[in-house]
């Protein structure tokens, strides 16, 4: 050994460990890995057995820490880079040993000739290989990290995530919120949905590529149809990045990673239950091979999942007087209620079937007999999906690679829930079944729930996606260049069922024959099956969202400073993106119609162009004053619907000594509009109306108002920048601590002021630049002969004092300011070891502004928005074939101010439990293994807190965007690789 060699051990700690196999012969090219996670000085010596190469470690450097699992065909390169991923420890050549060291970096710098594959060490938030993000917060779930979840699927694990808010479009908020595209989701989908700006501002891909949109706006990446089974890690990075990957990249990126390396089978098993009769089954398999120039991967999965009635869950109700609020059940029930021509109202009576109903037997009372909607509603609907995923890749040459990937997922879908829902039915003499309660023979008003006689209403349906990528790399000495496209494809479809028609309906109500009238008078399903088949209504709706994707990278190093290499990435990309929307209905008027979203763009064109420059500034070897790395970077796209748009990014690290980074970056970034955001004046609709006016001598004015979207409708925008550090320190070998302050200035919010219109003039300070005082009588005659116009008041165009803008436009503005933090300790304890986690995130802001000269309104800790604090901890252990974990899932209180007076809620707090044990095979043999766990969540049972929840046509008494309404699961898993 040379004195470079030792100095190089010595620097790293007191005592050395050489990790290598005597007899084996260095290997350079792949090899098969089946290297569990483990204790890393155990990792790193079989590693060593496996390829032949010599490790050198300080003892001190390995006390503590753990590996990753690495399974498939690697290069040398590639399995140790895996291996090493997320240890804080960095690799370099030294006299032909690699000798370990400390570092802070996730990624390990290898110094090799080799140049081993760009999916390996392309990390999210960069461009460039063997780079991470610059200055940006990555947080990477590892496949270890999902199985010990206890969660089935990925849709469910990315609840759990502190940065993540629920609203938007999630199974469990379809018919209760309209909030964050929401009532697009028709197929049951689940978004992510970071900070709470909405799916739109947070950009998700799969293995870096743009998968087809979801829901009727095409306005979500659909995490449900992803197979777990083929999940190798999701890697979040919760910074702005439009300047690295285009639209929507606001609150962050989600970035899938496929295990396109994996070797072997391996078959998983899972069954679980909840209270109420609610289970779930979901079976996989997984099969993978390699040879010296290529590979190949498929993964298959099957899920299924029933219903969650609200009749399971007490708190699923729409009278909450049981907890502490209000009853909130509909006017409608079976037996309905008789409003008399004198407005006085009788109950039907029970036990009888409305034939010979008379004026005695009606109940006079002051109140409907009301009836709770909700036990007619599903929780969460019942699921069934299939999916296939394949990878495969083959290396034509030494410098030339074809790779392909392909993912098809088909979800089936059945819920009750309130779709259209009833009217009252005014009830005339001439009806066979008329009741008259006060003798005057006049019509009759009756609040009738039609479910008893159609049927709980509900939607059946279908989601089919297909997303493919093909693509080649090539190697042109120490620069990499690929080209590849993309294809993706979500088809959603679905029928309504058990609807009334609107006017045949109320037409039966007044017939006059017993074939053609309705009897609501009865108690329960009283009316003849084939009459009510007459009566349905019907409604189908078909969505298609299609992308097109075409892109050219390279990378490579640019030159070489004192403190290393300054490497450099650029590209460009093409992407079409199409929406089709069919809706045909069969519930108002004789005939059916089929309709679309007037104004809907044809396509949309994207043609960017991007570079991304990493730049060593110093680098001391560990010496103070450390390393310094910079990052730039800068995209340029150019849409055909709403114009260009340029974007950059700038990141910075420091490293001042051995355990401590400190990084900040500034970027900023854009969603483009959604589709159904740009049908311009197709949807107008011009009106004249009375407003309040404290200026008028009447107290009112005439005013024009402007309904629809406007044509100008652009990208919304967004500042951010982040600061924060990672420290593990030295005297604590296992402990690691990440703090991150962010800061998020979004502007240009697509919204509308029509929630507050009729106050326009009252508050003529806030609202002054969307009213128009003594505007043009040119103009008010213009859209006086518009066909859009409507004038209800009967105003002449002299009576108009102002035109309001109440037009969907780049309106309103959000500021998020907050922490995230991360806490994390990990040991060696005789033949097992300690996993120790606690993190959350910490919003001190959500200052949103519906127009710019609106005072800020901080809506933090309130319904609807995320809440202030949210926390995630966990405890696991292995020891021997034995392992575990206890998880804390922690929301934070906050205030309901959607009602009066507004109303606390509580936090909610529950708790996980995992155990495994490994019973057959290990590691060694073969790589045969078998491993049952057992996971219980929410293992306490515990309610989610009650909150007085409204939506148009229901309510319940929990939160949906905050809780889950399960209670507590129990499931059992079987992994077996062989």
């Amino acid at each position: 050994m040379t004195m470079k060699f030792f100095a190089a051990v010595l620097a790293s700690g007191v005592s050395a460990t050489a990790l290598y196999a005597p007899n084996a012969c260095a290997q350079t090219g792949e090899q098969t890995y089946n290297i569990e996670a483990q204790r890393l000085s155990d990792a790193l010596r079989k590693y060593s057995d496996i390829s032949g190469r010599e490790v050198i470690a300080a003892s001190s450097l390995l006390e503590g820490r753990r590996s990753n699992r690495v399974r498939g065909r690697l290069s040398p390169d590639e399995a140790l880079s895996r291996l090493l991923s997320g240890t804080g420890l960095t690799i370099e050549l030294v006299e032909g040993a690699w000798v370990l060291r400390s570092g802070n970096v996730d990624a390990v710098g290898l110094s090799s000739t080799e140049v081993p594959s760009s999916e390996a060490i392309i990390v999210t938030g960069s461009r460039i290989r063997g780079a991470g993000p610059v200055g940006s917060p990555l947080m990477t779930i590892d496949r270890d990290a999902l199985d010990r979840s206890g969660r089935a699927t990925l849709a469910d694990f990315i609840q759990t995530i502190p940065q993540n808010f629920s609203g938007g479009p999630t199974e469990a908020n379809i018919g209760m919120s309209g909030r964050g595209n929401s009532l697009s989701n028709i197929g049951f989908g689940s978004s992510i949905n970071l900070r709470g700006l909405g799916p739109g501002a947070t950009l998700t891909l799969f293995d870096a590529t743009r998968p087809s949109l979801g829901g009727a706006s095409g306005a979500f990446a659909d995490l449900s149809l992803v197979p777990s089974a083929a999940i190798e890690r999701v890697e979040i990075l919760t910074d702005g990045a439009s300047a690295i990957y285009g639209s929507d990249a606001v609150a962050g990126v989600v970035n899938v990673r496929f295990r396109n390396r994996f070797e072997g089978a391996e078959t998983r098993l899972r069954a679980g239950t909840a209270d109420g009769a609610y289970g779930e089954v979901q079976l996989s398999q997984i099969v993978g091979t390699g040879w010296s120039t290529g590979h190949v991967v498929v993964a298959v999965e099957y899920y299924q999942r029933g219903n969650l009635p609200s009749t399971q869950r007490a708190f699923a109700t729409e009278d909450l007087r049981p907890f502490g609020g209000p009853d909130l059940r509909s006017n409608y029930n079976n037996p309905g209620t008789i409003v008399a021509a004198n407005g006085q109202r009788f109950q039907i009576p029970r036990g009888q079937d409305g034939t010979a109903l008379t004026p005695a037997q009606l109940i006079p009372s002051s109140d409907f007999q009301r009836g709770d909607a909700r036990r007619n509603i599903d929780i969460l609907p019942k699921q069934k999906n299939a999916s296939i995923y394949g990878s495969a890749e083959q290396a034509i040459g030494e410098n030339f690679t074809l790779f392909a990937r392909g993912l098809y997922a088909d979800r089936r879908f059945e819920a009750r829930r309130r779709l259209n829902g009833t009217m009252p039915l005014t009830v005339t003499p001439a009806n066979p079944y008329y009741v008259d309660p006060i003798g005057t023979g006049q019509p009759v008003t009756v609040y009738y729930d039609p479910s008893a006689d159609f049927g709980p209403e509900g939607v059946r349906g279908r989601v089919r996606a297909l997303n493919a990528a093909l693509g080649a790399r090539a190697a042109l000495g120490s620069w990499e260049v690929e080209l590849a496209g993309g294809y993706g494809l979500q088809r959603e479809h679905y029928d309504g069922v058990n609807l009334i028609h609107f006017t045949r309906l109320p037409q039966a109500a007044s017939a006059a024959s017993l074939a053609t009238a309705l009897n609501p008078f009865g108690d329960g399903a009283v009316n003849d099956p084939a009459l009510i088949d007459r009566l349905r209504g019907s409604l189908a709706v078909d969505t298609r969202y299609r992308v097109w994707t075409g892109a050219l990278r390279a990378d490579g190093p640019l030159f070489q400073v004192p403190a290393g290499e300054a490497k450099l990435a650029f590209g460009a990309e093409y992407r079409r993106d199409r929406l089709t929307y069919i809706q045909t209905s069969d519930l108002v008027g004789a005939a059916p119609r089929t309709d679309g979203i007037p104004g809907l763009p044809d396509k949309r064109v994207v043609r960017s162009l991007y570079a991304e420059l990493a730049l060593p500034i110093f680098d001391s070897s560990g010496a103070f004053p450390g390393e310094l790395a910079l990052s730039i970077a800068g995209r340029y796209e150019d849409y055909s619907d709403v114009g260009d748009t340029a974007n950059p990014k700038a990141g910075i690290r420091w490293t001042p000594f051995s355990g401590l980074t400190l990084r900040a970056s500034y970027g900023r970034s854009f969603r483009a509009p959604f589709f159904d955001e740009l049908v311009g004046t197709a949807n107008a609709r011009y009106q004249a109306i009375r407003v309040a006016d404290p200026a008028s001598p009447t107290g009112q004015s005439v005013v024009l108002a402007l309904f629809g979207f406007r044509p100008d409708i652009g990208p919304e925008k967004a500042t951010s920048w982040t600061a924060g550090m990672d420290f593990e320190p030295t005297f604590l070998p296992g402990a690691k601590l990440a703090l991150t302050w962010f800061n998020i200035d979004y502007r240009g919010r697509i919204a509308s002021g029509s929630a507050e219109f009729r106050n326009f003039l009252v508050a003529r300070e806030i609202y002054a630049p969307l009213i128009e005082d003594n505007p043009d009588p040119a103009t008010v005659a213009a859209y006086f002969a518009n066909p859009s116009f409507s004038n209800a008041i009967g105003a002449a165009p002299s009576d108009v004092r102002a035109i309001i803008d109440v037009r969907t436009r780049n309106l309103s503005s959000s500021r998020v300011r907050g922490l995230d933090f991360d806490l994390g300790y990990s040991r060696s304890i005789g033949n097992g070891h300690l996993d120790l986690s606690f993190g959350g995130s910490r919003l001190f802001e959500i200052d949103n502004r519906l127009i710019e000269t609106a005072a800020p309104n901080n809506v933090v800790g309130t319904l609807g928005n995320p809440v202030k604090l949210r926390l995630r901890g966990r405890a696991g252990f292995t020891l021997g074939a034995f392992d575990g974990g206890v998880g804390i899932n922690h929301v934070g209180s906050y205030r309901n101010r959607t009602v009066t007076p507004e109303e606390r809620v509580k936090c909610w707090t529950t708790v996980d439990l995992q155990l495994g044990a490994r019973i057959a095979g290990g590691g060694d043999q073969g790589g045969r293994s078998l491993r049952l766990a057992l996971s219980i969540n929410n293992l306490f049972d515990r309610d989610p807190p009650y909150a007085r929840f409204q939506a148009i046509g229901s309510a319940i008494g929990y939160d949906p965007e905050q809780a889950n309404a399960l209670g507590r699961t129990m499931a059992l898993q079987a992994v077996l690789a062989w």
